[in-house]
């Protein structure tokens, strides 16, 4: 339960406290969908997954909406060595749909820089060409990023499920606006930092992302930083295993874990908040929707449930104000705060705006 605690417990232990707000405290949320339809499945099963998302999404997010009246949010990261023409035109006509979008997930494992450079290239195209991901201002396609088996930048103890170790320039130079990636504990690639929104610079050593410069109001990105979005990690002291030991929290949304009030006070303890804009809890969660054990709760009542708790707990917007969010508006609202904006409702296409 606690593995890889050698990596967080300090930085838990001596975290920041957030500072107190006057006014409401805005809630971005944002799930992010680590989406392998393909897992331990045949063609016929994936697409049976498929029709799953298509017919039960909609009954769960159904009459769900946040400040901006806008509905709950998906990000789902297609493993693009997964491609499937059928699936990717579907999830198309989904994304149209809903309030969902669809970034770059991969596996990999021995690779080169050369060979990732030439992969993340095709998939970005793949994807562009059918209708996906998003421009910056000079109009060359952006995308985000989820490192499959969680190794980004070879983090894996002893190499595995990477291979290269100068990945985050790669990404960078490849139009990545930013990893959704972590938190990864209780995988032993878990960085030291943690709970953050962050900028990293690539390293020749593996895991250049273990520290980084904290995002914050007033000073933008340099050249060769890569912006990283971690999910709330820590100790979760509202459910307790036996009712002594406290549970770990590592904002996964999984069949044994659904989401819950006891789980959102904990995310809301733990979230990224960027410094000089405390009235912004960025609550960035993860799921493999693929997964069957998992669909059972991101398309069933446990979710249904979740939302209503968010819309009564949001109520008048006195106390919180509720903003449903896919990864690419969560980067957009974190460079709009860190330019100068405060609404996160009005920072939704800050830099990075969708493909038409």
């Amino acid at each position: 339960m606690y593995k890889a605690l050698d990596k967080w417990f300090l930085p838990y232990l001596f975290r920041p406290r957030p500072e107190r707000v006057s006014g409401p405290l805005h809630i971005v949320l944002c799930v992010c969908d680590h989406w392998e339809p393909f897992h331990a499945a045949d063609r016929a099963e994936a697409l049976a997954r498929v029709a799953r998302w298509e017919t039960q999404f909609p009954e769960v997010i159904g009459g769900f909406r946040d400040a901006e009246g806008k509905a709950p949010a998906h990000t789902f990261f297609f493993p693009i060595e997964q491609w499937d023409d059928e699936v990717i035109k579907r999830l198309r006509a989904f994304c149209r749909r809903h309030h969902a979008e669809a970034e770059i997930h991969l596996h990999h494992k021995n690779d080169t820089p050369e060979n990732l450079r030439d992969t993340l290239r095709r998939g970005r195209d793949r994807l562009a060409e059918a209708g996906f991901l998003s421009r910056d201002p000079e109009g060359n396609v952006r995308y985000g990023f989820v490192h499959g088996d969680w190794a980004l930048d070879d983090s894996y103890p002893g190499g595995g499920y990477c291979g290269v170790r100068n990945e985050l320039d790669i990404l960078r130079e490849t139009g990545c606006y930013g990893d959704f990636t972590l938190p990864s504990a209780p995988n032993p690639s878990q960085t030291r930092t943690i709970n953050r929104i962050y900028y990293a610079v690539d390293t020749p050593a593996p895991k250049s992302h273990d520290r980084g410069r904290p995002a914050q109001t007033g000073i933008r990105p340099a050249e060769d930083e890569f912006l990283l979005v971690q999910g709330p990690l820590g100790f979760n002291w509202r459910w307790r295993k036996w009712g002594v030991l406290p549970r770990m929290e590592n904002a996964e949304i999984a069949g044994a874990n659904p989401p819950t009030a006891q789980r959102l006070a904990t995310w809301l303890d733990l979230a990224p908040r960027l410094p000089g804009a405390p009235h912004v809890v960025f609550v960035k969660l993860h799921t493999h929707g693929g997964n069957p054990r998992d669909m059972n709760v991101l398309l069933g009542e446990p979710m249904r449930r979740f939302h209503q708790m968010l819309a009564d707990h949001c109520g008048d917007g006195s106390r919180h104000i509720l903003h449903y969010a896919t990864a690419r508006e969560l980067v957009n609202i974190v460079h709009g705060l860190e330019q100068g904006g405060s609404d996160p409702g009005e920072l939704r296409d800050t830099v990075y705006r969708m493909l038409p």
